[in-house]
């Protein structure tokens, strides 16, 4: 009788103690993270291939998987339709999409591109040389081009017609292939990306011509990490450690470039490593190590300037109800400032 309550007391014991060890192990079991970056993986994706590659995110208790996308204002509806918790994509065509979707909820969460890469580019024997030149000229892009839906606010802040040029859709690798066989007279799209393809498709550098957004009056932020409110709320720790182990490797990419596009060629061998290293340092230089960021930090917005971005935005798309730049914007799980500090001198080249 003795032993038989000694046997039942060891038995409830050990099914206690697996019980408590698989909710211990059920509890330790890594977040999966389904994120949609804004396209293919080139130099642009490095510092998300990097942080993968060497274990950032799983340090964090994260299971990150990384798909391709199809364009940085493509990347917004496919988070909104649920398939994605965080995503990466562009701030205007997230303002955009929020005021012509009253149910849809994502943020951004941090700011990568301190301003959009979004230019107009052309062959320089098109004989345009100014912005007004692009009147009564052919535009190609896919209808999703994050530069040619900002197009309406660089014509309105150019004092230019945003109907006064003739629209050609097509699909994002016919785009600059065609400019260059003159089948179209300028093509939009992010930059250095574009010019790059240009020049396989067969352009000298040299007889490119560009309108960079930015440097003619489109005062934008250009693309950030998102997440969708409802991942926000269920996985708020989720979300913190995802941006630190971004902000991790974002700051390794830049202090040394060349040894993250490894990262991009074990991820995608049939890439050039030159060419992404060069596409990679043209985003670093122009977009990402700005003086606004050298004095700010990684990640973070002024709120002055993001609510002047959702008022000129509006105005160019002729959007009713614009979101609040705090609906737009989250900024609670950023890392702490002295994290997000990028160490002087850098010098992207």
């Amino acid at each position: 009788m003795k032993f038989a309550f000694l046997r039942r007391l060891c038995q409830t014991a050990l099914a206690a103690s697996l019980t408590l060890g698989a909710l211990a192990a059920h509890a330790q079991e890594p977040v999966k993270v389904r994120f949609q970056l804004d396209w293919r993986f080139d130099g642009q994706a490095a510092p998300f291939l990097l942080g993968k590659a060497k274990g950032y995110f799983a340090q964090e208790g994260l299971d990150v998987s990384f798909d391709a996308g199809a364009g940085s204002a493509a990347a917004v509806a496919r988070l909104a339709g649920g398939n994605y918790e965080m995503g990466y994509g562009d701030t205007s065509s997230l303002i955009e999409y929020l005021a012509n979707n009253a149910g849809a909820r994502i943020q951004a969460v941090y700011m990568v591109l301190d301003s959009t890469p979004a230019a107009a580019m052309f062959m320089k024997k098109s004989n345009i040389a100014k912005p007004s030149d692009l009147m009564g000229k052919t535009f190609g892009a896919p209808v999703f081009d994050a530069g040619r839906k900002l197009w309406p606010l660089f014509a309105r802040v150019n004092g230019l017609d945003p109907a006064g040029v003739k629209w050609q859709s097509m699909d994002p690798q016919l785009r600059e292939p065609m400019m260059v066989r003159g089948q179209i007279d300028v093509a939009t799209g992010f930059q250095p990306s574009s010019m790059l393809s240009a020049m396989a498709a067969g352009a000298k550098e040299e007889d490119i011509g560009m309108f960079y957004y930015k440097d003619y009056g489109v005062k934008v932020y250009g693309n950030a990490i998102l997440a969708s409110s409802k991942f926000i709320e269920q996985n708020p720790k989720a979300v913190a450690g995802f941006l630190r182990a971004f902000n991790k490797s974002l700051k390794e990419t830049i202090a040394d470039p060349e040894a993250a596009i490894r990262y991009v060629k074990e991820r995608e061998p049939i890439v050039d490593s030159a060419v992404e290293l060069r596409r990679l340092k043209g985003y670093l230089a122009a977009f990402v190590v700005t003086p606004g960021v050298k004095s700010g930090g990684l990640g973070a917005v002024s709120k002055l300037r993001l609510d002047n971005q959702v008022d000129d935005v509006a105005k160019a798309f002729n959007l009713k109800s614009p979101p609040s730049s705090d609906v737009l914007f989250n900024s609670m799980f950023l890392p702490a400032s002295s994290e997000r500090q990028i160490p002087a001198p850098v010098a992207v080249k």
